[in-house]
């Protein structure tokens, strides 16, 4: 297992590095970080212009702009991910991207997080029931639901939530849901209790609206599959040898059946990712979601590089996991 797991780490190493070039590419060409400077009125002097573009090393070649975002050789200190640096920010020399970026990123994380394992969860169990229960009333009824979800836009389902919420709290006239902010900010000496419920105050609404979003494709996979697996021959051979149902269900058809659901939600964390950006922008929670539109109105691009570099890292680290449950899930596979 453990030569498995380095040879696949070593395996993402380039698709890392080529993840890196074409972020650096993408943005580098996507605009100028200085319209904003050279659009002010009165125009600034050539002289500001020149140490501005000295300050984000816009003065130097592509490539070597590369090379310095890497490794930092060359530098003034501020630059080189190897280093720890993400580079100067347009925002000015005081605004720190690494520091911030790692500020944020618990507050997605516990976001994305809670959204994937609820949704997970719930995928798991109602496409088993739709599968075992298939063209029932409660089939269809799921069936509609998912649908239902899945149509519904990231932007518009937070937006009812949050309108929904401010509603249910007028009506039993108590904040049980906070609709605005990450709940990051409390009081010293909280109560552990009231720490818990001022968490789940704010996290409710948000985590619903990204499970929503995860769940209603998940399930629809997770039925296909394991209605697959429910009709072949392994698994009417363990009934047929008086096994129980719920038996042959758990032991057999069920770990099969989630190998593909594995392969989608490895492949599906960028989606929530995404989702969660706009869900943070409508929540106000200054998470890695809120970052991102920050980097994007200030044409921040040593930000928004590193935003789209880390987006990657947690991609590649999701399928690395996903790797490691086949083996799991499925006992014909060795890491040998």
């Amino acid at each position: 297992m453990l030569v498995y797991t380095m040879r696949r780490v070593l395996g993402a190493l380039p698709v890392l590095v080529l993840a890196s070039i074409l972020t650096f590419v993408m943005i580098d060409v996507s605009g100028d970080p200085l319209a904003d400077i050279r659009m002010q009125q009165p125009p600034p002097t050539e002289e500001v212009i020149q140490q501005a573009e000295e300050r984000l090393y816009l003065d130097r070649s592509m490539p070597e702009r590369y090379w310095l975002w890497m490794t930092g050789i060359g530098g003034n200190g501020d630059i080189g991910l190897l280093q720890g640096e993400f580079g100067p920010s347009t925002q000015g020399p005081q605004y720190e991207i690494g520091p911030a970026i790692v500020e944020r990123l618990w507050t997605t994380l516990r976001l994305v997080g809670a959204a994937m394992i609820f949704a997970l969860g719930l995928a798991i169990i109602t496409g088993v029931i739709s599968a075992l229960r298939q063209y029932s009333k409660l089939d269809y009824t799921l069936t509609f639901i998912g649908f239902l979800a899945l149509a519904m836009p990231t932007f518009w389902l937070a937006g009812i939530m949050q309108a929904g919420g401010v509603k249910f709290n007028q009506l039993v006239g108590d904040q049980v849901f906070a609709t605005i902010g990450d709940g990051r900010f409390r009081a010293e000496g909280q109560p552990l209790g009231d720490q818990l419920l001022n968490a789940f105050a704010h996290m409710a609404l948000p985590t619903i609206v990204l499970m929503l979003i995860s769940f209603a494709s998940w399930s629809r996979y997770q039925r296909t599959s394991m209605l697959e697996v429910m009709n072949s021959d392994y698994v009417r051979l363990a009934r047929a040898k008086g096994l129980r149902n719920h038996v042959v269900i758990r032991r057999h058809a069920l770990r099969t059946a989630m190998i593909p659901l594995t392969t989608v939600v490895a492949i599906g964390v960028s989606s929530v990712i995404d989702g969660a950006i706009l869900t943070e922008y409508v929540f106000q929670w200054r998470g890695l979601g809120d970052f991102f539109i920050t980097a994007v109105d200030n044409n921040d691009s040593y930000a928004l590089m590193g935003w789209l570099l880390l987006s990657g890292v947690i991609v590649i680290l999701a399928n690395l996991v996903a790797d490691l449950l086949y083996g799991v899930l499925d006992p014909r596979i060795r890491y040998e």
